[in-house]
């Protein structure tokens, strides 16, 4: 980091440690000064002169602090957070710090009960402190842009839908995961990869688990080959097979393990029936 640029508080900021004083180490924080790296989270071997990432918060008093602890989510990202208390400006939530992290009432999309777990956004209210919304609506749009199909994305699980389950992009976007996308089980507030299956005209996702196109037929190709392997050059399995039991033994649906063992099949891999695929001897 430039040594006159600002930090960004409630992110992660790559800053030297400058100097150690009475109350512990301090990082450069550019434009805002020195910044103290709470003395309880600092290594034994923390010296000046060290690079470090560390997270920028504004502690009690309103001083900007730095640690090298990260929470579960930052500025402008989703997160999954247990409900630790409750108050009368509103819930705090823990969110990995020492400091919890307020849902204000006033950002509660429904009441919250002490113990249970949410998904909220973290954002900077209109004071600059740090909070929470679970008005996720009013941060994640409906429509999305800079996106195409293939991409590798971030994908924060949502709630069950009768088509699938949602998710949001990259903390940014919904897009939608369908039954037949999910290979295996997910739970809601899990952090995962995916890709963007299509960008439908209106703008909205379809996501896959797995890697779109040809790079995921290799993909699959190449698990069926392994399991080939494992299984003593026999899967019990072939295009005729029903879906159910194609999904039970690799993961897969009817549809790419029919294009996953075609790939083998014209690389003079594989022997097919029926309901069998054999390696080739």
């Amino acid at each position: 980091m430039s040594p006159t640029a600002a930090v960004v508080i409630g992110r992660s900021n790559r800053l030297e440690v400058v100097r150690r004083g009475r109350a512990g180490f301090y990082a450069d924080g550019g434009e805002d000064g020195q910044i103290l790296i709470l003395p309880q989270h600092t290594a034994a071997d923390c010296a000046v002169g060290q690079w470090l990432d560390l997270f920028v918060f504004l502690d009690a008093d309103g001083h900007l602090a730095a640690t090298p602890k990260m929470p579960l989510a930052q500025v402008g990202e989703v997160g999954w957070f247990r409900v630790a208390s409750l108050s009368p400006v509103g819930a705090f939530l823990d969110w990995g710090l020492p400091k919890d992290l307020l849902l204000p009432f006033s950002e509660q999309q429904a009441p919250v009960e002490q113990g249970r777990q949410l998904l909220a956004m973290v954002f900077r209210d209109e004071r600059g402190r740090l909070a929470a919304s679970t008005r996720l609506d009013d941060f994640i749009a409906d429509e999305a842009s800079g996106l195409k199909s293939g991409d590798e994305v971030t994908l924060v699980m949502a709630e069950r839908t009768d088509l699938g389950r949602k998710a949001i992009v990259n903390h940014r976007f919904w897009g939608l995961l369908y039954h037949d996308e999910l290979t295996t089980p997910v739970r809601r507030g899990q952090r995962m990869r995916g890709y963007i299956r299509r960008v439908r005209e209106d703008g909205r996702l379809d996501l896959s688990l797995a890697p779109v196109g040809m790079a995921r037929l290799e993909g699959a190709a190449g698990e069926v080959l392994a399991l080939l392997k494992r299984s003593g050059g026999v899967l019990p399995l072939g295009d005729k097979s029903a879906p159910e039991a194609i999904r039970a033994s690799t993961g897969l649906s009817k549809n790419a393990f029919k294009q996953a063992i075609g790939i083998l099949y014209r690389q003079r891999l594989v022997e097919l029936a029926a309901n069998e695929t054999r390696l080739r001897q």
